[in-house]
């Protein structure tokens, strides 16, 4: 996302280490300057409002899941109060404020953090949100500065964040982490998981409160991990989003965690059900693939169906695939904006909407805490890049031939931070 339009792409300037520095340099202003923008751009135009819709077939407080315990207000004799929470969820937050044993209520990262947390004396009132991931419930649960993430059926403490107990670091997994967002070109009546990959951006956060987004120009012409060569975003038609995510991660040379992937129509019902995206387009943008859609520059909320045609525009970019790969990732960086302005406890509502239309190879916790991890991000320390390089022809398809400029791209993501 970014308020300017950029001629000369940062990475350009990677020749030398003055021009590594003036990259991130670049990078971190032009990010901060858009965050900033499109958080303030995000409030007004949302009328005020941060509050992200329920769940479908849940109450939005307490979500629809069976597990064993019935919603509503739960006070334990500890004193604590949750709100929201079925009860052997209220059960397991009392544990945490009131000095319970978490050894095997807890994942190990969360037991770590928590052991020499400090228990408190007077009534603690919180508030649960309970939505479900693949099948999975999970939950948020929020007082003051603090945030449990849990995950059911047999609900456990999976992460978090508690300054009022004096839990001097959050616990999400550690840093750095990368997933890989895909979208499918598959149309209607197309398997989701095996058809080429329109979108391929890898987003990253440090652990310390950085983080970025990468996108990946999809006629890369690259070693497939189900063999040969190819374009970068044919591994997903041979082998599935892991042979998309083995693929990726064989050429940038990062860890990447895992995937989430989403089609058109699923994205494009995602974006409507969450009230469109804030957004500030640096330029007018007509999408010739959708009918000549007119998409004005200047601060907006885009509805599912603009979002899909910026993000998926080319023929009409001075820079082709690299424009279209540079719009997906603002739209990306507006969605998290987005996120961070609804709160850790919009989390598992957004979660339950992907669930529906989307697939992903991340386990609950994985998913629970790298998102919540979107939250601990600080404008200033985002920044974006797009992997290209110089054109050339393999047979009679147009490719792109990887360079030193997008190697050095990769390089500088390794700590998960472009900034």
């Amino acid at each position: 996302m970014t308020s300017q339009h950029r001629p000369t792409d940062p990475v350009q300037q990677r020749t030398s280490p003055s021009g590594r520095r003036t990259a991130r340099r670049t990078r971190r202003s032009t990010a901060a300057r858009s965050l900033c923008v499109v958080a303030a751009a995000g409030v007004a135009l949302a009328g005020c409002s941060t509050d992200a819709p329920s769940p479908s077939g849940s109450s939005g407080s307490s979500g629809s899941i069976s597990d064993g315990g019935a919603p509503g207000s739960a006070t334990p004799s500890s004193g604590v109060r949750v709100t929201g929470a079925p009860a052997p969820l209220a059960t397991l937050v009392s544990k945490v404020y009131a000095g319970g044993d978490l050894t095997h209520t807890s994942s190990p990262s969360a037991a770590a953090a928590l052991k020499a947390r400090k228990s408190v004396s007077g009534p603690v009132t919180a508030t649960a949100k309970v939505g479900s991931w693949m099948g999975t419930p999970v939950a948020v649960v929020t007082t003051g500065d603090d945030v449990t993430l849990a995950v059911g059926p047999t609900w456990k403490v999976v992460g978090g964040w508690w300054p009022s107990l004096g839990v001097t670091k959050p616990s999400l997994g550690g840093g750095p982490r990368w997933v890989l967002a895909i979208g499918s070109d598959g149309r209607k009546g197309q398997p989701l998981e095996r058809t080429r990959a329109d979108v391929l951006q890898v987003i990253g956060i440090d652990g310390k409160g950085g983080g970025g987004v990468m996108g990946m120009a999809r006629d890369l012409w690259v070693p497939l991990s189900t063999g040969g060569k190819g374009k970068i975003n044919s591994a997903m038609v041979a082998g599935g989003p892991k042979a998309q995510v083995s693929t990726v991660k064989q050429v940038t040379g990062l860890p990447v965690e895992g995937y989430v992937v989403l089609g058109f129509t699923g994205f494009k019902k995602i974006v409507d059900e969450q009230g469109g995206i804030p957004i500030v387009i640096p330029k007018t943008v007509v999408a010739s693939h959708a009918k000549n859609m007119v998409i004005k520059a200047g601060a907006q909320t885009l509805s599912g169906a603009e979002a899909l045609a910026y993000a998926r525009e080319r023929k009409t970019l001075p820079d082709g695939d690299f424009g279209r790969s540079r719009h997906q990732g603002e739209v990306i960086l507006a969605a998290a904006v987005k996120a961070k302005l609804a709160g850790p406890i919009a989390i598992p509502a957004a979660l339950t909407s992907f669930s529906k239309v989307g697939k992903s190879n991340l386990t609950a916790e994985q998913i629970l805490t790298f998102t919540a991890g979107l939250h601990q991000l600080s404008p200033l320390k985002v920044g974006r890049g797009v992997a290209k390089g110089a054109f050339g022809w393999a047979g009679k398809q147009s490719i792109v031939i990887l360079g030193a400029e997008a190697r050095s791209l990769f390089a500088e993501f390794r700590d998960g931070n472009l900034s």
